[in-house]
């Protein structure tokens, strides 16, 4: 058991008195400052905040892309920050799952293909993963675009893809980074509302971080990050 910004939780995501500096030729230049929250399986939060707040820099830490100066990040009592390299990749692979801003697809693929890259560090998709593949991307809606490339989607298709593919694992945790900063105002809202629709479905927990109270709205809690310090909106 946790204790964790009020909220007690079994199992979960627990991101404890986390700080992050970089060096800098003056003086360190510091971007959170001691921010902690926790989230238990199917709940989501949004970190809003403007540009330059921190906010991408939290989100790194959380899916560990990188380390925190201070704090410790737990996910289901699993500090990740703890195992060595390999051990870190295979974690991150199969625990978490990253939506961006900018969709990230490998152009010479095609739709089904792009899904089913996060399998490939373990040797590639089995049955059973294809056909995971195939019902997510009915879910999304693209059914009828498993063989289109890129280049041949719209916007919000191609966000749509990613939102597929972030979800093939089955991850305990989703981490969204601006995922609709890229679209218009309705697409936004329509990506924002499938991703929180199939995060609850999966019962995986999520946390978006985002400049738009609108897409901020959809989630059930929210936090604001200002001059380093997370707090509650």
């Amino acid at each position: 058991m946790f204790v964790a910004v009020g909220l007690i939780i079994m199992s979960g995501l627990v991101v404890d008195g986390i700080s992050k500096e970089f060096l800098t030729r003056a003086e360190p230049l510091v971007v959170l400052r001691n921010a902690s929250f926790a989230l238990g399986p199917g709940e989501s939060v949004a970190i809003i905040g403007p540009s330059g707040s921190g906010k991408s820099t939290l989100l790194h830490v959380i899916g560990t892309l990188d380390h925190p100066t201070s704090g410790t990040v737990e996910v289901d009592d699993e500090n990740p920050f703890e195992l060595d390299e390999p051990s870190l990749a295979r974690f991150r692979n199969h625990n978490i799952g990253f939506v961006f801003q900018d969709h990230h697809l490998l152009p010479q693929l095609s739709v089904l293909e792009n899904v089913l890259v996060p399998t490939v560090a373990d040797g590639g998709p089995d049955n059973e993963t294809i056909e995971r593949a195939h019902s997510l991307l009915g879910q999304v809606g693209l059914s009828e675009r498993l063989q289109h490339r890129p280049a041949e989607l719209s916007g919000g298709e191609r966000q749509r893809v990613g939102v597929a593919r972030a979800l093939i694992r089955q991850p305990k945790l989703v981490l969204a980074d601006e995922p609709t900063g890229n679209l218009d105002h309705s697409n936004a809202m329509a990506i924002g509302k499938l991703l929180v629709d199939l995060q609850k479905h999966e019962n995986a927990m999520l946390v978006l971080v985002t400049h738009s109270a609108d897409l901020a709205s959809l989630i059930e809690r929210q936090l604001q990050l200002a001059d380093g310090i997370l707090r509650p909106c």
